[in-house]
């Protein structure tokens, strides 16, 4: 084997650790939150818009009913999601993926988790949803 394919082979192996890490970082996170609503939608949704304005209003009455709410954790209608279930007094969740030109998280998510793997944070998405 030459020397070049056992460095690879290394990488391989430890990217399986970094998946892994990511994942217990995740569930151990994702655990601490009770029921939840995930809450998709653009990051260019401008708070003066009415689907904003209404999504703030759905996060609320989600908070209020005693559901959480999961977004990507970025702006637009994640935003508002979290700023509604923050206003309701409800879990505000944000699971963002760290990437070089992606936005900075909102101000608005009570735990808020950065994923390295698009997959792992999906899991996260449908694994901790209700709806």
């Amino acid at each position: 084997m030459r020397k070049a394919e056992v460095i690879e082979g290394l990488r391989d192996t430890w990217q399986v650790f970094r998946v892994m890490a990511e994942f217990v970082e995740g569930f151990d996170e994702m655990s601490k939150v009770g029921g939840c609503v995930s809450i998709f939608g653009s990051a260019r949704t401008h708070p003066d818009d009415e689907l904003y304005k209404t999504t703030v209003l759905l996060g609320k009455k989600l908070a209020e009913a005693g559901y959480g709410v999961i977004t990507g954790g970025g702006p637009g209608v994640m935003e508002a999601g979290n700023k509604g279930a923050g206003d309701g007094g409800g879990d505000s969740v944000g699971l963002a993926i760290d990437l070089p030109m992606e936005q900075e998280a909102n101000p608005y998510c009570s735990t808020l988790i950065d994923f390295r793997y698009f997959f792992i944070r999906k899991v996260m998405f449908v694994k901790y949803s209700e709806g």
